[in-house]
């Protein structure tokens, strides 16, 4: 980490302010030649007004440059940042100009590396800050800033203690194998273990099931052909995104959109109507719907109040049985025609009346108010697969652990729990592998 690096900071986009941020020895020092202030007193953490420079010491733009002095900075190095006004050309010539004094061009997620390896924040805060560009939700921004203040380290923490403790536990009866072990005491251990077990379980299942407040949720509208999921789709978006006829079949292929609702964004997907059909290219939409059902985080299935139920609608009501693990919400369209569907069929799924056309605010009512719930849990939630394939790997080897207690084989049950302890602390604690840090910290932003 001898280099010193520079990046924009900001997205490369018309604005009204840009950021290049420079970190390392020589911070200083090029800011020093950018501002042409060879003896200026650049006090630390005061925004100084000056004149930028470029390599040819043209004047280039007039902005705020701030000093952070080492080791009272984002990365723990000397960072000077260089506030200027927004857009891609200016902010590029300032990095420029930096590179041609002295910089290097920084790698994604090099700054956020260097302030984890200088000890200024640990892996749990620098996956934290990546996924807080990302959310999707408010309550996910409120989920990461909590983990910026600690929240997962010290659950990981916690488990960590208790495997720790238990490994004493078992190098101490090592210590003294010649003699009986107290049943008690090989019971505490089971129980404490399996407890752990649980609650390491628990979070894996609600991390997975809140994914959705970090990434965006999948949100699958299905039914038969013409029953109006492409209409719901347009009226949600609030444009004519998908095709819409009378004839059936037409839409033949998911269409995927973003939309803000309430808090949340969440991904639309209009499929395929799903019926028996003997065209080759509609198969392959259908098979795509019931894709996107398995792929879905929320499920909105439509049937037409218009129509008569039919074997077409009685394979969504099964594929709903199917799928009752999912957040199913059940949409009776059309209610502003006059109504032949039997609705005693659908009553078990407490269905909402809409028109998609003129009125569908009870279904995002309670759209919203599913969203909503998910987010409601205050438990600890990791926030990458990276994390959960940790804590996976972490209960496993608690797993493994089991029966050699039962059997009093004490060093290969210490040697599982080691195990444990090595995958949970990777989610926190310094790694001893350079690789798997250059892996993680590679999929942050240029300039974090």
């Amino acid at each position: 980490m001898s280099s010193t690096i520079v990046a924009v900071a900001t997205a490369t986009t018309i604005s009204s302010i840009a950021i290049v941020r420079v970190s390392g020895s020589r911070a200083l020092e090029i800011a020093r030649k950018i501002t042409k202030k060879d003896s200026f007193n650049f006090k630390e953490r005061y925004a100084n007004l000056l004149s930028l420079y470029n390599r040819e010491g043209i004047l280039i733009d007039q902005g705020i440059v701030i000093y952070f002095k080492s080791p009272k900075s984002f990365t723990g190095e000397d960072i000077v940042e260089f506030q200027c006004h927004g857009g891609y050309i200016v902010a590029n010539e300032i990095l420029e100009t930096a590179i041609f004094y002295g910089a290097r061009l920084a790698e994604a997620g090099e700054f956020s590396k260097r302030a984890f390896l200088n000890g200024k924040i640990d892996l749990t805060k620098a996956e934290a800050i990546s996924k807080l560009i990302e959310a999707k939700s408010l309550e996910g921004a409120k989920i990461l800033a909590r983990q910026l203040k600690g929240e997962l380290k010290e659950f990981i923490d916690s488990a960590r203690e208790e495997l720790l403790r238990a490994i004493s536990y078992a190098e101490v009866m090592i210590d003294y194998a010649e003699e009986d072990i107290p049943e008690d005491i090989i019971e505490n251990l089971k129980s404490q273990l399996e407890s752990l077990e649980s609650r390491l379980e628990e979070i894996v299942e609600s991390s997975k099931r809140r994914k959705g407040l970090i990434q965006g949720f999948r949100v699958a509208i299905i039914g038969k052909p013409n029953v109006g999921k492409s209409s719901l789709l347009n009226s949600l978006l609030n444009y004519d995104r998908a095709i819409v006829s009378n004839i059936a079949g037409t839409t033949r292929d998911t269409i995927e959109e973003e939309i803000r609702v309430g808090n949340h964004i969440v991904r639309l997907i209009d499929t395929a109507g799903i019926r028996e059909t003997i065209d080759e290219v509609e198969k392959i939409g259908v098979g795509r719907s019931i894709s996107s059902i398995a792929d879905a985080d929320i499920v909105i299935a439509m049937f037409d109040n218009s129509s008569i139920f039919s074997d077409e609608d009685r394979k969504i009501v099964d594929i709903l049985e199917e799928n009752r693990d999912k957040n199913i919400i059940v949409a009776l369209n059309k209610i502003d025609l006059e109504g032949k569907f039997d609705t005693s069929i659908i009553e078990k799924f407490d269905y909402v009346e809409i028109s998609a056309k003129k009125d569908y605010k009870s279904l995002v009512d309670r759209l919203i108010k599913i969203l909503d719930s998910i987010g409601e849990s205050q438990e600890p939630m990791l926030v990458s697969n990276r994390q959960i394939e940790a804590v996976l790997k972490a209960k496993e080897a608690i797993l493994n652990a089991k029966a050699p207690l039962l059997n009093g084989e004490l060093e290969i049950f210490s040697y599982h729990l080691q195990d444990s302890v090595k995958f949970l602390s990777s989610i926190s604690k310094p790694f001893d592998s350079e690789e798997i840090l250059d892996k993680m910290f590679s999929e942050f932003c240029l300039g974090k």
